[in-house]
Parts: C-alpha cells; structure tokens; sequence
C-alpha cells in the first residue's frame, strides 16, 4: 500500500529532522523545504498529500504560504506545527484554510493525528488550545448565546445543504468551492456554535428554522 507523502516546511534544520522520525513510521517524506517559497514551490513540483509546516518562516510565512497555495488553486491539506499558541494566530491560520494546529510541545501521537485527520478531510486543533479558541470566538460574538449567532451567507447555504444530506464534496460541487472551504465552515459553525459534530449542527439548523 502506498503511504501518503508528507512535506515538511520549516526553518530549523533540528525540529525538521525530529520530525522526520515522528513521522517515519506513518509516511513517507516528500522533501524538506526552510522557507515559504520553497515550500509553495515544493508543493506545486512535489504533489505532496500533505504539508506539516512552520508559522515563522523566511520569505513567505507559513500562513502566506498557505494563502498562496489556495490562490494558486492547490487544495494540499496544511497542518502548522508551531511554537505560536496564541488564539489569533489559530483563527488566522484556520481562516487561511489550515487543516490543522498543533503546538510544538504536544506529544508526537498527536502531530501524527492530525495529519491522519487532515488526509480524512478534516480539522484539527490541539485540544491544550482548541478550549481558549472557542472562548474567544464566543467573546467576538458578544456571548450572546446560541440564537444571536450571526452565520454567514455561505454558512446558511452550507448548512441547509448539511441538512439536505449532502457530503462536503457534493456541496463544494454545488457552491462551487473547495471541500476544505466546507469543512473551515463547518467547523467554524460548530465552535461558534458550541456544538460537538455534523449532527447536532444540522438539528441546531431545524430547530432554528433555518432549513
């Protein structure tokens, strides 16, 4: 069986390498890059299933980098593995189109996975910071509670698709977006939410009429 092919992006040359064995006994490695550039380059010559990198990075950061590739229409699945557990920098990341947030100090198991989730098409947050993010997304939206959250345009339609029973896929096909843009949606939905999976999402959707 094949093993998913992983690219690693970051500007010390011990934590790549430490990294390297983390990930060994999982995937196989597409290349080391120690910079933004490179790793959007690496990316586009590489074809990598995914990419394990960096916030501070030369050239281009690792969420520049990230912008880069969605512009450039490369649906790579990046997972940031980095020192920054600051809430903003997790929103921005996550805004960008992250699929992942992990926190250099987490055990290995959990870098592991979140790319595994990531390769599902999934989020993941490590869990240390994932408690401090829903509070700030619940104070931005004045705690108002679950009937004065504003979604968005975009959400309203994903949503109402959710509840039609439509896959991630099917309604990336519809809005014509990418799957990864539905599941940033989602996953915002449910942390503003304060909801725990698809599920109680699509009852919240009824309940408050909006399907």
């Amino acid at each position: 069986m094949t093993r998913p092919r992983i690219l690693l992006a970051d500007d010390h040359r011990i934590v790549a390498e430490g990294l390297k064995g983390i990930l060994a006994g999982e995937f196989e490695l597409a290349g080391v890059v120690e910079d933004g550039q490179k790793m959007v380059d690496a990316a586009r010559t590489l074809h990598p299933d995914a990419i394990v990198a960096d916030i501070t990075m030369p050239l281009l950061n690792g969420i520049e980098a990230l912008e880069t590739l969605r512009k450039q229409g490369m649906e790579i699945p990046v997972i940031f593995l980095t020192m920054h557990r600051e809430v903003e920098y997790a929103s921005l990341a996550l805004e960008a189109g992250a699929a992942g947030y992990v926190l250099k100090h987490a055990a290995p198991e959990e870098l592991v996975q979140a790319v595994r989730v990531a390769l599902s098409g999934g989020i993941y947050v490590s869990p240390s910071l994932a408690g401090d993010l829903f509070q700030a997304t619940k104070a931005r939206s004045g705690e108002k509670g679950e009937s004065a959250v504003a979604l968005t345009a975009r959400q309203r339609d994903i949503l109402r698709l959710l509840a039609d029973g439509r896959s991630a896929k099917e309604i990336a096909k519809t809005l014509e977006i990418s799957s990864r843009t539905v599941e940033f949606h989602k996953y915002k939905m449910m942390e503003s939410l304060g909801l725990k999976n698809s599920a109680e999402l699509i009852q919240f959707a009824i309940k408050r009429g909006i399907v």
